[in-house]
């Protein structure tokens, strides 16, 4: 998630020893170890060659407790914007939560009845219209810019493309499991959604999950995925508590499966080795109201996640990694 945008403040890096969360993941640490000796660069930008062997970590279980982290990144995020505005459709575009196809009343699996909506973080068009997502918006806290063009790497792959390569193949896997799957945008919209926006489709979709899809764009030589919990917040138009617990059981499952399906280990500058990080600056996490976490797939910045996050094999098995976590929170 790291975002080409105006006055955004990277957080600062984590300090080794702050907060409970490497306890609740000393697993996935040891086997995040396993997935990093497995973790094998690929060439394939066009999306046909393998990616690197899954490793033999086990999903993690859920787990209560919260900690403030934060993340050091270039010009990142999902959000930001004072309570003042909302942020509008744009022009020839009703405000939607994007396609709503799943199972219908035939359908059937262990996820029937239950609602996920998918965030492909950012959009390709907002290239385009810097005026409108440099618009500030709500976050619940404070202001913050509608929305970010998002990162690329080095050669132009896009954040935004990425991001909606993987929800796609992520809606097909939740559907097969008979789940509702609803979009915030599907490329069917010239900009946007603005962050407020993106949550409030979860809010009124009544969500069961929301997952918001991303990549980072931080220096090279910095690796691996991440997952983000939202903090305990109060304060403004936000408040999280309601959701905390059951997001963190939410994040912590995704991040268990990534680690399998994908074989990739968690951020080596982020998170402490656990693969997640808890923010308070995201509108997309500060105005929700139904359990809702990003992951940050890999760093766009650095070569070898570039070639994975490139490769059509490897993002299968990332939408595989973050599917089985939601499958596993949404049956307890």
């Amino acid at each position: 998630m790291s975002y080409v945008g105006p006055d955004f403040d990277p957080p600062q890096p984590r300090r080794p020893g702050r907060g409970p969360m490497t306890v609740t993941l000393a697993a996935l640490v040891t086997g995040s170890l396993v997935g990093w000796l497995v973790w094998q660069a690929v060439d394939d930008p066009g999306g046909s060659s393998g990616a690197a062997a899954s490793s033999s970590i086990s999903p993690t279980s859920p787990s209560s407790g919260t900690a403030a982290s934060s993340g050091a990144r270039t010009p990142s995020a999902s959000g930001t914007g004072d309570a003042q505005h909302r942020s509008p459709s744009p022009s020839g575009s009703a405000t939607r939560s994007g396609p709503s196809t799943a199972g219908g009343p035939g359908a059937s699996g262990p996820l029937k009845g239950k609602v996920v909506v998918v965030d492909p973080g950012h959009n390709p068009g907002n290239f385009q219209h810097s005026a409108e997502i440099n618009r500030k918006v709500n976050i619940g806290t404070n202001s913050k810019e509608c929305d970010t063009t998002g990162t690329s790497t080095n050669a132009g792959y896009i954040e935004a493309r990425f991001t909606l390569d993987v929800a796609r193949r992520l809606r097909t896997l939740l559907q097969q499991e008979g789940a509702t799957v609803k979009f915030t945008q599907d490329g069917d919209r010239s900009w946007g959604p603005c962050v407020d926006e993106r949550a409030r489709i979860g809010n009124d979709a009544h969500a069961d999950a929301v997952v918001s899809i991303h990549a980072d764009g931080s220096a090279a030589g910095n690796r691996g995925f991440h997952v983000i919990l939202p903090a305990s917040v109060h304060s403004g138009s936000a408040d999280t508590r309601p959701i905390v617990t059951r997001s963190r059981d939410l994040g912590e499952r995704i991040a268990g499966n990534f680690v399998r399906a994908t074989g990739s280990a968690p951020s080596n500058y982020i998170g402490g080795g656990t693969g997640l990080d808890v923010r308070s600056d995201l509108g997309g996490l500060n105005l929700s109201t139904v359990p809702k976490v990003f992951i940050e797939c890999g760093n766009m910045r650095d070569s070898k996640d570039a070639a994975l996050l490139t490769s059509g094999a490897w993002r299968e098995k990332a939408a595989r990694g973050i599917s089985e976590g939601i499958v596993g929170f949404l049956r307890g």
